[in-house]
C-alpha cells in the first residue's frame, strides 16, 4: 500500500464511491419496481418508470454532492453516514412528492421508508470498510503547523481532529523570513499555515506546489476577494478586475421569485409549528410573542428582523446589545431553550423573506451596535454587498459564537461563488446543521459579542486590519 501513486490510490477511493453509488441506486430501483411501480398496459407507464428512476439518480447525486457524502479521510464516519442518511432520505422524500403530483393520489411511503433504513445499514457498512482502505492507502503525513501567534495556533487546532491522516510533529511561531520557513518545512508532508505575512504565505504556497507538499492555508481576506476576481483580456499582460459585488439583474430576478415561492410554501407548511411556538411562548411568560430587532442589510440599510421571542423581556434592560452565551445564558426562558435548540426561533423570519426585506440565502444580518465593533478591528462592512439572508456559508460552515473574522471571510467566499444553484445547494445544506448541536454554541460567559476580548484585535493579520 505504501508504494501507491496518488493516482492509484484516487482510483481506489473512486472505485469504492462508485460502487456504493451503484448500490444505492440498485435498491432504490429494487423498491420502485418492486411497490411502485404503476401497474397497465399504456405507453405512458413504460415512459413513466424509467423517468422516476433518472430522476431519482440526478437527485441522489445533487444530494450527496450538497450534504459531502464521500469525503471520507476528513469527516468522521459517524458524519458520513449522517451525510448519506440525509442525502438518501431527502432524495426518496422528493421523489414521493413527484409520485404524488404525477398521479395526483396519495402514496404510501411505507416502503420508501424501508428502503431509507435498508440504505442506513448499506451506509454504515460502507462508512466502515472505506475508513479502512482509506487510512490503508493514505498512510499519516508528518505535518507543521506555522501561525503567527497562539490564537492563529488555536484557528489550526482542525489538524489535530485527524491524527490518522496527520501526525503533528512540529510548530512554528512567527517565522521572519521565507528562508527560515523553507529549513523548517523540508521534509514534512502536510503544512497548515495561519496568519502569517501574506508576502511568506505566498512563497510557501508555491513551495509547497513544487515539493508536491500539501497546503492548507487560513486565508487573509485579500485572497478572498482575488478568488472572485475577473480576468480583464484587454491588456497584454495577465490582470485581475477587482470591484463591488454586482450581481447579474436576471440573477437577482430568480432569487426574488425564489425567495417567495419557498417562503410562502414555507409559512404555509410550518404554520401549524408557528401557531404551536406562539403559544408555548406566550404560556411561558406572558410576554409578546415576538421578538422585533433592528439589523443591517445591503448597503448599510436598516430593517426589522422578526423571531420567536426566546429571552426574558428585560434580557437587555441595562441598554448593552450583547449576543447569547449559549444554553447557561440565565436570560433565555425554558421555552426559548427548546426553540433555540430546533432553530424554530427563526420562523417569523420567512415573513421578512416574503416581504423582501431579508432573502433565504445571504451573510447573516447584524445589529448596527455590534457591527460598529466589529468594524473596528476589520472592514466588516464588506459583507453588506448583499441582502442579508436567513442562512449562508457562516451558519452552514460556522457557528453561532464563530470568530466574526471568519464569518466575514465565509461571507466573502459566498459573495464571490453566489447564483441560482449554489443557493439551492446551501438551502439544502441548511437542514443538516439543524441537527448539530454545536451550531447553536454561544459566545463565551460575560461577553457581549463575538469578541473573545479586548485584545482581539491581535487575532487579526496586519493586512485585514481597518487601519490598512
Amino acid at each position: 500500500m505504501q508504494k501507491l501513486t496518488g493516482m492509484k490510490k484516487d482510483l481506489i477511493m473512486r472505485g469504492l464511491k462508485l460502487l456504493h453509488s451503484l448500490f444505492t441506486v440498485g435498491l432504490f430501483c429494487l423498491c420502485w419496481y418492486m411497490f411502485y411501480r404503476t401497474t397497465g398496459d399504456k405507453p405512458a407507464y413504460v415512459r413513466y418508470n424509467p423517468l422516476m428512476v433518472g430522476a431519482y439518480i440526478v437527485i441522489h447525486i445533487c444530494m450527496y454532492h450538497i450534504y459531502q457524502g464521500y469525503v471520507v479521510g476528513y469527516n468522521r464516519k459517524t458524519e458520513i453516514v449522517f451525510s448519506q442518511f440525509l442525502a438518501d432520505l431527502i432524495a426518496c422524500a422528493i421523489v414521493w412528492a413527484l409520485d404524488m403530483l404525477a398521479w395526483l393520489k396519495w402514496i404510501n411511503p411505507l416502503y420508501f421508508i424501508g428502503l431509507v433504513a435498508a440504505q442506513l445499514i448499506h451506509n454504515i457498512i460502507w462508512a466502515i470498510i472505506a475508513n479502512i482502505v482509506y487510512f490503508r492507502v493514505h498512510l499519516p503525513k508528518k505535518t507543521i503547523l506555522i501561525y503567527r501567534n497562539k490564537n492563529d495556533l488555536a484557528r489550526l487546532a482542525e489538524a489535530y481532529r485527524f491524527p490518522e491522516k496527520f501526525t503533528v510533529e512540529r510548530t512554528l511561531e512567527n517565522p521572519s523570513s521565507f528562508e527560515e520557513i523553507q529549513k523548517e518545512v523540508e521534509g514534512f508532508g502536510a503544512v497548515f499555515v495561519a496568519g502569517i505575512p501574506a508576502s511568506l504565505q505566498n512563497g510557501l504556497a508555491k513551495y509547497c506546489t513544487e515539493n508536491d507538499i500539501q497546503g492548507y492555508f487560513a486565508p487573509h481576506i485579500g485572497d478572498i476577494i482575488m478568488m472572485g476576481a475577473h480576468h480583464v483580456r484587454q491588456f497584454s499582460i495577465p490582470i485581475l478586475n477587482v470591484r463591488r459585488a454586482k450581481p447579474a439583474p436576471e440573477y437577482l430576478f430568480m432569487k426574488r421569485i425564489f425567495d417567495i415561492v419557498v417562503s410562502g410554501l414555507a409559512i404555509i407548511i410550518l404554520s401549524p409549528v408557528m401557531l404551536l411556538v406562539s403559544i408555548g411562548v406566550k404560556a411561558c411568560d406572558g410576554g409578546p410573542i415576538l421578538y422585533k430587532q433592528v439589523r443591517l442589510t445591503k448597503d448599510g440599510k436598516t430593517f426589522k428582523i422578526w423571531k420567536f421571542r426566546s429571552m426574558r423581556v428585560d434580557a437587555e434592560k441595562d441598554g448593552v446589545a450583547r449576543l447569547s452565551s449559549g444554553d447557561k445564558d440565565n436570560r433565555i426562558t425554558p421555552i426559548g431553550k427548546l426553540i433555540r435548540a430546533c432553530r424554530l426561533d427563526e420562523l417569523p423570519q420567512l415573513f421578512n423573506i416574503f416581504g423582501g426585506s431579508m432573502t433565504i440565502v445571504g451573510p447573516r444580518p447584524e445589529r448596527p451596535e455590534i457591527a460598529a465593533q466589529y468594524e473596528e478591528l476589520m472592514p466588516f462592512s464588506l459583507r453588506l454587498q448583499v441582502k442579508a439572508g436567513l442562512t449562508g456559508y457562516a451558519q452552514i460552515y460556522g457557528k453561532y459564537n464563530t470568530n466574526p473574522y471568519d464569518k466575514l471571510q465565509m461571507d466573502l467566499l459566498y459573495i464571490n461563488r453566489m447564483g441560482v444553484f449554489e443557493d439551492i445547494k446551501l438551502m439544502f445544506a441548511t437542514v443538516a446543521i439543524l441537527f448539530k448541536k454545536e451550531s447553536t454554541e454561544g459566545v463565551a460567559s460575560g461577553n457581549v459579542t463575538a469578541v473573545r476580548s479586548s485584545a482581539e484585535n491581535v487575532d487579526i493579520p496586519e493586512e485585514d486590519k481597518v487601519n490598512n
